[in-house]
């Protein structure tokens, strides 16, 4: 069954080749568990390619064009996508049923064009700055503690509708046991952020946990609560604070 499960969410929320699963409650009974493995992954990948870009003597620029487009090739767009359309819907100013409309939309809007180019700016910006493997070590466990506390939200905080790719994962989990793996998998992730860079780490941590309150804030308020959408938009936001924490 964990097997399963962990199939299960390689498939949903990344391209990572994975034997296909019977698309069952039981197979997704701990799938949200799995969830972090995906920012290991990423996490990984951005590390060998730091390693990398120092024994060839590759560029900052180069390094950080394709360290933004690595979470992107890994998940496929999926958090993106979701960012996108919250964006939109934020931006719409209507009222809540409308925005949750919105978010089903598949058409782009303007909003989500210009946010989505700046944030993918702001965060190639960013990974110039990463130019040792401690700050690049902070900013790839935090893929790993950004979908611990995603996975986190997505159980524990009220769900915005009772359909949606959200809620095939959560309404089979198997709660107490995802929650407490979750929850080990954040505190490992944000100790050894702090035991790589003391400042870095710190910061990073409190920055991920702003951003944690700002979303569950905000959330309630503008849509009623979470959706998968709304997953992707925090992954964003908690991913790009990572990097803006290694500028301090």
């Amino acid at each position: 069954m964990l097997l399963k499960s962990l199939c299960s969410a390689l498939l949903m929320y990344s391209r990572i080749p994975a034997p296909q699963v019977e698309w069952s409650e039981e197979n997704r009974r701990y799938a949200l568990c799995f969830f972090p493995v995906i920012g290991a992954v990423i996490g990984g990948m951005l590390l060998g390619w730091r390693v990398l870009c120092t024994v060839f003597a590759i560029g900052a620029p180069v390094f950080a064009a394709v360290a933004m487009l690595l979470p992107l090739l890994v998940t496929g767009g999926i958090h993106m996508d979701g960012f996108l359309d919250v964006t939109d819907a934020r931006a719409s100013c209507a009222q809540r049923e409308r925005r949750l409309e919105i978010l089903h939309d598949p058409h782009i809007g303007s909003f989500a064009v210009i946010w989505g180019a700046a944030l993918l700016i702001l965060q190639t910006a960013l990974l110039t700055q990463l130019t040792d493997l401690r700050s690049t070590g902070v900013v790839a466990v935090g893929f790993i503690l950004s979908r611990a506390l995603s996975g986190l939200t997505a159980v524990l905080l009220p769900a915005a509708r009772h359909d949606g790719s959200l809620q095939s994962f959560v309404r089979p989990a198997h709660k107490r046991t995802t929650v407490t793996v979750l929850l080990l998998t954040a505190t490992a992730s944000a100790a050894a952020m702090l035991v790589l860079s003391p400042l870095q780490g710190t910061l990073s941590v409190l920055a991920s946990g702003v951003v944690l309150v700002y979303y569950r804030r905000s959330t309630a308020r503008i849509f009623g609560g979470v959706t998968g959408d709304t997953q992707g938009w925090f992954l964003q936001l908690c991913e790009t604070a990572v990097l803006l924490s290694g500028l301090l």
